[in-house]
């Protein structure tokens, strides 16, 4: 009975200590709970973030222009074909068209007959003007029908000399030059071919022109950074059929408009080819530089929380924390610009996350 007893006393005892235990270390447990959380805080700064995007773009032909007939004609010789390097002026291919070297022909004689007989009737006006001198010599009438008949050929033989010239311009389009030096990219016609305004082959026309040794590269860029771009800046670029090569352009034109399908603002580079390594068609992808928002405050980018419903940091005042609600611009490194309710020097958390509530006490 005895060891009985001593069991039941110890057990007793040890029970009454961790009760005892347990009472006195509540207290400091429930303390702990309260306490203030601790969180890296970080300044806000108000600064444009520079920095660059990279947007996807195609090289274009400076120039392009796809040649038609002016009149209906035959094709005579062709001087040209794809991949011919042609300079402004020469010869691309000769039409002939029989009728209109007639009309050009008329249209000469009758300019020759107009300008003869007005000759003729102003050396008949001055005549009789010389001789009008003396007094009772020459009517005044017939005088005044002299001068009339002599405005009256002048006149016609004005608009013969326009005749004339619109016939020679008609003759002129059956020569076909180049309007600028370029690449002939595509051939369409062969000579005795008939061809002509109402005559084109499935709408394609006979010759394609293109600049080759300047290039535009075309690309669009999104809304939020339309304005941050500058005219003459330079830009990188690559192309996937050249990897590992880097080019480069200046930004030479904005359209200064938003296409209202993709919101975005079209910009032109200019990038000079001298070799023709580059080709219109090419696709790039472009690096280029951004200068930033003037009234941007800068964070960094582990202080941005985005939830489902909106992107916002945690601002801390008076030891408080704060939701604010932001928008984000440009981001370089580890930074990234926001626009919201802040101003310089407020302190943000760091590493925020969405378990942060608001109202929470923040050391």
């Amino acid at each position: 009975m005895q060891p009985y007893k001593l069991f039941s006393s110890l057990l007793f005892s040890g029970s009454i200590v961790f009760l005892g235990a347990c009472h006195s270390t509540s207290p400091q447990v429930k303390s702990n709970r309260h306490k203030a959380k601790q969180y890296q805080l970080a300044t806000v700064v108000k600064q444009p973030l520079a920095s660059s995007i990279q947007l996807p773009g195609a090289l274009e032909a400076f120039e392009k222009v796809s040649i038609y007939p002016r009149i209906s004609g035959f094709i005579k010789t062709v001087a040209v074909d794809r991949g011919s390097r042609v300079k402004k002026g020469q010869l691309l291919l000769q039409l002939e068209a029989p009728e209109v070297m007639q009309q050009y022909f008329a249209a000469q004689s009758r300019y020759h007959q107009a300008a003869a007989l007005f000759a003729a009737s102003k050396d008949n006006y001055e005549r009789m003007l010389a001789t009008s001198a003396t007094p009772g010599t020459i009517a005044a009438h017939d005088l005044e029908m002299s001068r009339a008949k002599m405005m009256a050929d002048s006149a016609l033989m004005n608009t013969e000399r326009s005749n004339l010239a619109a016939s020679a311009a008609m003759k002129d389009y059956l020569t076909v030059t180049a309007p600028f030096d370029g690449v002939i990219t595509e051939r369409n016609i062969h000579p005795g071919a008939l061809v002509g305004p109402a005559t084109k082959s499935d709408d394609k026309p006979m010759l394609m022109l293109e600049q080759e040794d300047k290039l535009r590269l075309v690309l669009q860029v999104p809304e939020i950074l339309s304005a941050q771009l500058q005219e003459g800046a330079v830009v990188t670029f690559k192309v996937n059929a050249m990897p590992g090569q880097n080019f480069q352009g200046k930004i030479s034109r904005q359209a200064g408009t938003l296409n209202n399908k993709y919101r975005s603002e079209a910009v032109e580079i200019d990038v000079q080819n001298v070799n023709h390594r580059l080709k219109p068609g090419m696709y790039t992808e472009v690096n280029i530089p951004v200068s930033g928002s003037s009234g941007a405050m800068v964070v960094p980018a582990t202080a941005v929380v985005a939830s489902t419903e909106k992107k916002y940091v945690v601002l801390v005042k008076d030891k408080k924390t704060k939701w604010i609600d932001i928008q984000e611009g440009n981001h370089h490194n580890d930074s990234t610009e926001i626009f919201g309710l802040l101003q310089p020097g407020d302190q943000v958390v760091e590493n925020a996350t969405d378990d942060i509530r608001e109202g929470e006490t923040i050391n």
